[in-house]
């Protein structure tokens, strides 16, 4: 109890905001393939453009996102990410009976997201002593990683009748929506700089960026098309608690392992990270419970290392401030997302076709192996100098 007094009221409701959005988005988006397919009748390869569109709008859309919210003030930018964020679960609500709004409700939450996440991480340390600043992020980063974990366990339960649930995230997200509308507008410092929004890629650390945007590329194969792989194999709740699992196995082995990861070198936690990753996508193609159980476990401990280093190799590598460092790496893990689910879609469809599911994780697991060593040597090869040409006299 200590811990949670030393937080404001503001403070508070903004850690349970967090909290209560994570939890509604993934109550639905580890499903989206299953959803998008009974709603539209769509083929993989169709839902996958949609799914690779939709997360680059989220990922990459924090970028302009932080700018937004730069100029616009944080109270504004989340009052209007959690009117979008209402809209959407209306949208997915009527979706029912009209699916093509299903698709436009996706685009709404992703954009709401892509505005809402650097808002709420500046408004919760807005005012904080840089002593103080690390409490909050990490308990900004808890609720919002409890919220994750529970998502799709609550998705599991209602997801082949998901009225109920859509109606009920509507009705949270409007009590959001008045609750972010009473929040106190911050005044913005005299002697605060916004830099215009041309030069948020200059300094980019390249390595970190094309080695984040693989990391989601290869990720989200196992984020996006592991439920629609499931579905049949394994039952819906075991499914949900898998991926509970997963998000709570990052949110406690990161905080043990981050000064070891701090001091290894990139290409051994690439090669654990990637390794794990491997292993994961090796282990689904048993199709039950204990292969997806190992291969969800095997992912979490790999991502556990690659995701904490590739921010902090960014962050590294760069002077430029952390907020821009952020929107970087998530314009990285837009790009990966989007190629994921372009490519990947039009992969599972295609072994989906030959009757073979299982060759579509033997797939992924082999570029997980044969990428990443690519990506160190095109990078060497780009940062090898050129020999000066020889004049004559």
């Amino acid at each position: 109890m200590t811990g949670i007094r030393r937080f404001t009221r503001v403070q508070l409701a903004l850690l349970g905001s967090g909290f209560l959005v994570n939890l509604i988005n993934f109550s639905v988006y580890p499903y989206l393939a299953v959803l998008l397919r009974d709603r539209m009748n769509l083929g993989m390869d169709q839902v996958g453009v949609i799914l690779g569109l939709a997360t680059f709008v989220q990922f990459a859309g924090g970028l302009p996102g932080a700018a937004l919210a730069e100029r616009l003030g944080l109270q504004r930018c989340l009052l209007a990410a959690m009117v979008l964020q209402t809209l959407g679960s209306l949208g997915f609500l009527a979706g029912g009976a009209w699916p093509a709004l299903t698709i436009a409700a996706l685009f709404l939450r992703s954009a709401a997201s892509a505005v809402y996440s650097p808002s709420v991480r500046g408004y919760t340390v807005l005012g904080a002593t840089p002593d103080e600043r690390p409490r909050l992020v990490s308990a900004s980063y808890a609720t919002g990683n409890v919220g994750i974990a529970l998502g799709p366990v609550a998705g599991a339960l209602f997801i082949h009748d998901p009225t109920v649930m859509f109606a009920v995230a509507t009705v949270l997200h409007l009590a959001m929506t008045i609750g972010h509308a009473l929040l106190p507008r911050e005044r913005r410092a005299d002697h605060e700089v916004v830099e215009p929004l041309r030069r948020a890629l200059h300094g980019i650390a390249v390595l970190p960026f094309a080695v984040t945007a693989l990391t989601l590329y290869l990720h989200m194969h196992f984020y996006q098309y592991l439920s629609s792989y499931a579905e049949g194999r394994v039952p819906a709740v075991f499914y949900g608690s898998a991926m509970m699992a997963y998000s709570l196995l990052l949110a406690v082995i990161q905080p043990l392992i981050s000064q070891r990861v701090e001091r290894m070198r990139y290409p051994h936690a690439m090669a654990l990270g990637f390794g794990g990753l491997a292993v994961g996508m090796l282990a689904f193609t048993g199709g039950n419970e204990i292969a997806v159980a190992a291969g969800v476990l095997a992912i979490g401990a790999g991502n556990s290392v690659i995701f904490l280093k590739n921010t902090l190799e960014a962050l590294a590598r760069t002077d430029r401030s952390p907020t821009v460092v952020f929107g970087q790496q998530r314009l990285a893990e837009g790009a990966g997302a989007f190629l994921s689910g372009v490519a990947g879609g039009g992969l599972y469809q295609l072994f989906e076709s030959a009757g073979n599911l299982a060759g579509f994780w033997l797939a992924i697991a082999a570029q997980c192996l044969l990428l990443p060593p690519v990506v160190i040597l095109a990078d060497r090869m780009l940062r090898r100098p050129t020999p000066e040409p020889t004049g004559v006299s």
